[in-house]
């Protein structure tokens, strides 16, 4: 179980940053991180991250994918979390 925490910790202190680093870079106009890439570290485990992210940033907080994706990711994340 201890693994797991570590992994759960590493994954979701990276999504915020890149939920925020990607606000920045959309403010600088520069090169953007993925949508794709986003939601894939939110479905593998960063979604806590994500929506802190979202929040903090107020970014992706109109978009469909992110408004679905991420709080349904969650949701599985804890349904799996409580199984283990």
């Amino acid at each position: 179980m201890k693994i797991v925490n570590i992994y759960l910790i590493i994954i979701n202190i990276l999504s915020l940053v890149l939920m925020i680093l990607d606000k920045i870079l959309a403010i600088k106009k520069k090169q953007r991180i993925s949508e794709f890439h986003l939601l894939t570290i939110t479905i593998f485990g960063g979604s806590i991250g994500t929506i802190i992210g979202m929040i903090l940033a107020k970014h992706k907080i109109r978009k469909l994918k992110f408004i679905l994706l991420v709080p349904l990711s969650l949701i599985l994340h804890i349904f799996i979390y409580i199984k283990l």
